[in-house]
């Protein structure tokens, strides 16, 4: 893999680091192939929790604009090549994703963070849109996610506004789950990864692949979803260790089958 992405596993979890810090981690062409193969490598069953953070004094800035210049062919198709594929593939793996935002997380680098499953924010973390400041609409699937999480009228005003938020406002806004201060980031992002690795992985990917078609579902389309998911579930080893342990009024031990 190349060094612009440095990867580790560490028990169940795997983390995905960003390395590009003297530009804030800006997306470039070999930044996308190198986080499409440490997504691929994350989807590996026996890693239960993935972390996606950035080396250095940033999240991640968005695309490297040096490089902007340089994109062959139209932007459509630049999108499709190299933004679209992680996109996906961060929705696709069947576990939690965390993003670990420590500095700024602009344009497409909060896309990358939105399209994540829970967002622990340091003390120190900002949020900027971006995409309006250089007169661009926002991409890489940001309307769709910030949507979700603002609601419209929200999403539309922030965008267009280009206005940055600090930590602590984005989690009045419900952006992030959590702010920690800046030095127990570490140390509090490996809990709760260890925390989020511990839990019945299936049962969180069930619950994430529902919550993903229930915006757009009849309610007789996700009542069928639903009893489909459960289902399997009821069928799986961790449920059987989660009424054991019920039963034995115990913590359950659960290995994510």
């Amino acid at each position: 893999m190349a060094d612009e992405v440095l990867t580790r596993c560490e028990g169940a979890v795997f983390t995905i680091e960003l390395n590009r810090p003297g530009a804030r981690n800006a997306f470039t062409r070999a930044l996308h192939r190198a986080l499409r193969e440490a997504l691929e490598e994350a989807a590996d069953p026996a890693i239960r929790c993935v972390v996606v953070t950035g080396r250095g004094p940033g999240f991640c800035s968005g695309q490297d604009l040096r490089e902007f210049g340089e994109v062959a062919g139209s932007v459509a198709e630049a999108l499709e090549q190299n933004y679209h594929p992680n996109v996906r593939l961060l929705r696709a793996l069947e576990k939690p994703v965390l993003a670990a935002v420590d500095g700024a997380a602009a344009g497409a680098g909060l896309a990358l963070a939105l399209a994540c499953d829970v967002r622990i924010a340091s003390s120190s973390a900002t949020f900027v849109p971006g995409f309006a400041g250089i007169g661009l609409v926002p991409d890489a699937g940001a309307t769709f996610f910030l949507e979700r999480l603002l609601g419209a009228a929200r999403a539309f005003e922030w965008m267009c506004s280009n206005r940055r938020l600090s930590a602590h406002e984005a989690l009045a806004w419900g952006l992030v789950h959590e702010v920690v201060p800046e030095e127990d980031f570490a140390a509090r992002i490996a809990e709760a990864a260890a925390e989020w690795a511990a839990r019945p992985t299936g049962a969180v990917a069930g619950t994430k692949r529902l919550l993903d078609t229930a915006r757009g579902s009849s309610l007789d389309e996700q009542l069928a979803r639903e009893a489909a998911a459960q289902q399997a579930r009821v069928e799986s080893a961790d449920f059987v260790e989660g009424v054991a342990a019920f039963l034995e009024k115990r913590s359950p031990r659960f290995t994510g089958a």
